[in-house]
């Protein structure tokens, strides 16, 4: 299993519970966000154009209330549950 998987999967373990995930942004800076999966309370209709791409997962980051793309590749480590698993 390869490193996209092991953090899809971890992410998706949440099971929509807020977790804290740290990435390397496109500029390389680092950047932690506090997020979750499944919020649809903000949801406007408009389309996700990388929806389609599996390097990516679409989060809702809990300070700025808005929607967010993580690219999996980037990832450095996710804090869940008290846990922190570092790839």
């Amino acid at each position: 299993m390869d490193k996209r998987e092991k953090a899809y999967g971890l992410i998706k373990s949440t099971n929509g519970k807020i977790f804290s995930v740290t990435f390397k942004k496109k500029d390389g800076t680092e950047r932690e966000m506090v997020c979750r999966l499944g919020v649809t309370k903000h949801l406007k209709g408009g389309e996700d154009n990388k929806a389609h791409l599996p390097q990516y997962i679409n989060v809702f980051e809990m300070a700025s209330e808005k929607y967010k793309t993580v690219s999996l590749d980037t990832i450095t480590n996710i804090r869940y549950s008290g846990n922190t698993y570092t790839f």
